[in-house]
């Protein structure tokens, strides 16, 4: 991949290009880009290390063609503050639960953990995770002199692995004793009914309608039984529940955003115990020629 290829993912709006100048300490227009395209080619070089599953379908609208996910995300995109409701709300969980605990999980080079971290969620109860550790080593790299050094934890794993994330059942007391010492996780699985919030961004529609559920299950085992806990986050879809063409000739199962709340209400928690909303915004035609590309911003919020 050429460098005219990856500078074409350096298209930032201006809340983001203020959060990189902040948290990288690169004040000057030419050096940031430098830096961050820099930083685009590192997260290439791991993420081209992933199998296909997870070479990510690009859901911005000013990319036409299948990239690894790892040069959109790298460039800076934030997703968590696109859901302005369910970001305050998480934001404000931080703030006011002693203890509160975020994991996200697809972080790649933790652009949005960063952020929610400098907007005041305690970095020290933040859990990023991905496939690879590269990704984190990446991070580190782009956020080179931030200005309050950023104390998450980062845990390697795959969601699909049931020693890493478990189907454990939905809690419906909080957990009696000590939360277990974050960095010292290798896996989520100690986190049972003790996680405030849960992220991921364009994780989702990677994965089969059957995976979907599953993966739904283990977060809502993992989600504190706290009413106001919350898992959120974006992902590629259609207006209709059904498959979308993509950008390779594959086949990618799409939630409609009724289908999507019906699953979290009925098929994974109890009815009338979580509250789910969800809005569409149209990324255009980036895929293909013909097809529609929506991103799905959604929270699932228990009651």
């Amino acid at each position: 991949m050429g460098d005219a290829t990856v500078d074409q993912f350096y298209v930032l709006q201006p809340e983001e290009l203020s959060f990189l100048k902040k948290e990288t300490g690169i004040h000057d227009d030419d050096e940031l880009k430098a830096h961050v395209l820099a930083m685009q080619k590192a997260a290439l070089e791991v993420g081209t290390l992933l199998n296909w599953r997870f070479i990510s379908l690009i859901v911005n609208a000013r990319f036409t063609r299948t990239h690894a996910y790892a040069a959109w995300d790298s460039s800076g995109k934030l997703k968590m503050p696109k859901n302005p409701a369910a970001y305050e709300h998480v934001l404000n969980l931080g703030k006011t639960v002693p203890g509160a605990i975020l994991v996200e999980l697809g972080c790649c080079l933790g652009n949005d953990v960063r952020k929610i971290a400098s907007d005041g969620f305690p970095s020290e109860n933040i859990i990023a995770s991905d496939l690879r550790e590269g990704f984190w080593t990446v991070s580190h790299k782009l956020y080179p002199n931030p200005p309050k050094k950023f104390a998450g934890t980062f845990i390697p794993g795959d969601a699909l692995d049931p020693e890493f994330l478990g189907l454990m059942p939905i809690l419906k007391e909080v957990p009696e004793g000590a939360t277990p010492n974050l960095p010292s996780l290798k896996s989520l699985n100690p986190l049972h009914g003790r996680v405030s919030a849960i992220h991921t961004g364009s994780f989702f529609h990677l994965f089969s309608e059957e995976k979907q559920l599953e993966i739904a299950r283990k977060f809502a085992g993992l989600l504190s039984p706290r009413p106001g806990s919350m898992i959120f986050g974006c992902h590629g879809t259609q207006p209709t529940k059904g498959f979308m063409r993509g950008s390779r000739d594959n086949q990618i199962f799409c939630h409609s955003p009724e289908s999507w709340k019906e699953m979290w209400e009925e098929q994974v928690f109890e009815p009338g115990t979580v509250e789910v909303q969800s809005f569409l915004k149209n990324s255009g035609k980036v895929l293909n020629s013909t097809t529609d590309f929506w991103m799905l911003y959604w929270s699932v919020k228990r009651l």
